[in-house]
């Protein structure tokens, strides 16, 4: 294929040279033992479960084993390493404000971001109601026990499902007794600390509690980052009822330096010229600072469980939920002056949620079905102070004499409702079926606060008030052949309702800061998103693969149409549709102390219609077809794991993607009606990554790994933007055309511990 870069082709080669491995692995005789049957839930709320193999479509599980001996950064890290389909795009630059993405679809940190994945952790939606974003850094990883991945618009996971759902389950005193801990140290100035003990007493008592502290200075400049948690449950269970408390809490003082200008662009007659800039004459190098996030977060969680005398079982939810988010942003002024050329932009957000689920599974006859209900409700107050300042030597931000003014406030609420109903029917000995009907209904009200950039007079907005409601099914079925083979097909509809900030950011002609200067703004539409898969898996002993081929389009998807990279400044807005479609195929093989895992995805994200885009300081011109940025067509996994000796392993794994388009880039110009053209697309890499670990008698681990064996200098994503810093760093004030791009990290080397009793 054309755009496939020389990495992806040395993936290729790799995988011809694991295919006879793979092939003694479906070869070799396997053990007589009795079949394994793993069951995973149909929705947020635990039940019965389904095993695997009848559900329509591919799931993923992750446990605690295969996290420890994949010995990762973190869970985003884990999940880009191993899952199909998982990429991460580093433009935060932070190893916990990652941007995810699934066929596409976000859970990302940064606001603004088209959300599109829900993310849940016990039952409860950790997708923050302010923006839907996902806060990284507030998931207890060292707690986390599964880890599952539902792709497709499945309604059963509510709102904003539309490119599939994670659910998270932690730890308790049953799943985790004794004593876990695990130090690790390395480079960047890395230090962190796990500790946890569960303990099952009389009577059917049990209790868990566990702590985690991260410290790092940082690879690039001036991103020294840290946080901690605290994970606290306690809980009772006798033949039919069990229920438990928990507590999290975290906090979290995280850098994110965001993008950085690797080439500027000038036109010289019908050629543009790249000359180099900061980041391509020093890596670690940053644009502006500081770029500083703090969160607070305080949750508290009741689940409930009973076995009812029929079989049956009800199961019930309830939790608060608080988080507290302040930001410090150092950015380029807008209207620059000789004593201020920068702005110091700082932002407070107070979120409140709580919410109650409650479900009943059971079987009766050929049906195992699910039926629930669900309500959530949030509280949102939010403000952005502006205050002028000038840059440094070092392109830091010093405010200046002048006291930060207002530049917006909102305080909002929203209340979600669902109610929903699964079943999987056993049509035959080999053939089920499953369908699924939810409905959502949705209040959003807000009222905001904002400042007119003429006269500087406050402004006060009446409340607004919005209400979203839409019924979305899916259906589908499993058949497994005769030879072993399974065939499955699955379509399924569901809706992401308008947040505060994007309700409140809606018009073109009033663009906003994001975090945002907000406005009383034109109504925006729910999305709307429709998903066919199709595809088969097999097992055979320890040999496992699977394909699925995928289509997803999206009506009104709501975008963040961005009139400033570096100012963050631009307005939300309905697109009429987009679409992601392609194909995950997975194999995963055992011989005897060899565990090799291949996995390979094609995804074609486009724009459906024809209209402008508002890119940085572009107006891009898109056609029915046009790629949307930041996305790869192709990637490539291969990990590999060996066991040797009594107590030896060492294992590799290698991410590899094919190029991805420059946003602001997409129909191929650096200006608005410019004939000179320009593929400013960020070029394909692959990344190897090493570990090895040994374990004593006693319970005891140490472990070591190295990122980026090779150190390869690598791009994730790029954007067409304006610098005003010559090569240098030095501030000219001349604002010249910039590809800015997110490096990814460099080689390092951790090695820690782990011990368990």
């Amino acid at each position: 294929m054309n755009d496939q870069p020389r990495a992806s082709r040395r993936a290729a080669g790799v995988a011809l040279c694991a295919a006879p491995l793979i092939a003694m692995a479906q070869t070799a005789p396997s053990e007589t033992r009795l079949p394994t049957v793993e069951v995973v839930g149909t929705s947020p709320l635990p039940g019965q479960g389904v095993a695997r193999d009848l559900l329509p479509y591919t799931t993923h599980v992750l446990r605690r084993d295969a996290i420890d001996r994949a010995s990762p950064d973190n869970l985003v890290d884990l999940m880009n390493r191993l899952l199909p389909g998982m990429q991460v795009n580093d433009v935060q630059g932070s190893p916990f404000q990652a941007d995810l993405t699934y066929r596409g679809f976000r859970a990302s940190g940064m606001l603004g971001a088209s959300q599109g994945l829900s993310v849940y952790m016990d039952g409860v939606r950790v997708n923050e109601p302010f923006g839907d974003v996902v806060n990284w850094d507030m998931v207890p990883e060292f707690s986390v026990n599964t880890l599952t991945l539902v792709p497709g618009a499945n309604p059963a996971f509510g709102l904003n499902t539309l490119g599939g759902s994670l659910s998270m389950t932690t730890h308790s005193g049953l799943t985790a007794p004794g004593w876990r801990a695990q130090v690790q140290t390395g480079s960047f100035g890395r230090r962190q600390l796990d500790l946890s003990h569960g303990a099952q007493h009389g009577d059917g008592w049990h209790s868990y509690v566990a702590g985690s502290t991260f410290d790092e200075d940082g690879w690039r400049d001036h991103s020294a980052g840290r946080l901690a948690h605290l994970l606290a449950r306690m809980g009772h269970g006798d033949a039919d009822t069990s229920w438990d408390v928990g507590l999290q809490l975290g906090r979290s003082r995280l850098v994110g330096n965001g993008l950085v200008p690797a080439s500027t662009l000038d036109e010289a007659g019908d050629a543009i010229v790249r000359t180099p800039d900061l980041y391509a004459l020093r890596r670690e190098t940053i644009y502006t600072h500081p770029d500083r996030t703090t969160n607070h977060l305080a949750q508290l969680t009741f689940n409930w469980h009973r076995q009812l005398a029929s079989g049956d079982e009800l199961s019930a939810l309830a939790y608060s939920r608080h988080s507290r988010r302040d930001t410090v942003n150092g950015d380029v002024a807008e209207e620059a002056t000789a004593q201020a050329n920068a702005s110091l932009n700082t932002s407070a957000t107070r979120q409140r949620g709580e919410g109650a689920a409650l479900s009943l599974a059971g079987r009766t006859g050929p049906h195992q079905w699910q039926v629930g209900a669900s309500i959530d409700a949030s509280r949102i107050r939010f403000e952005q102070l502006e205050q002028a300042g000038s840059f440094t030597a070092d392109r830091g931000v010093r405010p200046g004499d002048e006291a930060a003014q207002l530049s917006a406030r909102v305080s909002g609420r929203s209340i979600a409702i669902g109610l929903y109903g699964t079943d999987t029917w056993q049509l035959g000995p080999s053939t089920h079926v499953t369908g699924t009907l939810r409905y959502n209904r949705a209040r959003v009200s807000n009222r905001l606060t904002s400042v007119d950039d003429d006269d500087g007079a406050v402004q006060e907005r009446p409340e607004e008030r919005f209400t979203y409601d839409s019924l979305n099914p899916a259906l589908g079925i499993a058949h497994r052949l005769a030879a072993g083979p399974t065939l499955f097909a699955n379509v399924a509809r569901n809706n992401r309702m308008p947040t505060v900030i994007e309700l409140g950011c809606a018009d073109p002609a009033q663009p906003c800061r994001l975090p945002a200067g907000l406005q009383s703004d034109p109504f925006l539409k729910q999305v709307v998103s429709r998903t066919g898969e199709l595809g088969a898996r097999w097992q055979a002993g320890r040999t496992r693969l699977s394909v699925s081929a995928y289509r997803t389009d999206n009506r009104d998807d709501i975008l963040f149409r961005s009139v400033s990279v570096n100012g963050q400044q631009g307005y939300f807005e309905n697109f009429p549709r987009t679409r992601h479609q392609g194909l995950d195929a997975e194999l995963q093989a055992e011989l005897g102390a060899l565990s090799v895992g291949v996995s390979y995805s094609h995804l074609q994200a486009t724009y459906q219609a024809d209209g402008l885009l508002r890119q940085g300081q572009r107006n891009v011109e898109v056609r029915s077809g046009t790629r949307i940025a930041g996305l790869p067509r192709h990637g490539f996994k291969l990990s590999a794991d060996w066991r040797f000796g009594k107590r030896w392993s060492l294992g590799a794994d290698l991410q590899a993607v094919s190029r991805r388009g420059t946003a602001g880039n997409e129909d191929g110009r650096i200006e608005d009606g410019s004939d000179e053209r320009l593929d400013a697309a960020v070029r394909g890499y692959a990344v190897i990554n090493l570990r090895g670990a040994w374990q004593s008698a006693s319970g005891w681990e140490l472990f070591a790994r190295i990122n980026n064996v090779a150190d390869r200098r690598y791009e994730n994503f790029a954007a067409l933007g304006e610098t005003v810093f010559d090569a240098q760093g030095h501030y000219t004030g001349d604002a010249h055309d910039a590809v800015f791009v997110a490096p990814g990290a460099p080689r390092a080397a951790f090695v820690g511990v782990r011990f368990r009793h």
